[in-house]
């Protein structure tokens, strides 16, 4: 859990150092990824009794929010490349 939990940090750090939107979109996906796997893993940790319920819940509940500010980034970068294009065209 802290690997994928680190690994979402580290992927939107990564792809902000690349040179393009369109790299930097891409880690945030792998980003994304990685969120999901904090999820799952929460949800294999209720039925195994690791942690308590409220902490699973908290974690549950950032992990949510991260998601949706992955989201929006991911569909902002998406929003700009596809303004690019339109004005390379022009």
């Amino acid at each position: 859990m802290r690997r994928a939990s680190v690994s979402v940090a580290s992927n939107i750090a990564e792809g902000s150092a690349r040179g393009t939107k369109r790299e930097f979109r891409q880690f945030v996906k792998v980003a994304q990824g990685s969120n999901c796997e904090v999820q799952t893993q929460m949800i294999i940790a209720g039925p195994l009794g690791l942690g308590s319920d409220t902490s699973r819940e908290q974690v549950e509940l950032l992990s949510q929010e991260i998601g949706k500010m992955l989201s929006g980034l991911s569909q902002h970068l998406g929003d700009q490349i596809r303004l690019e294009k339109l004005r390379t065209k022009n």
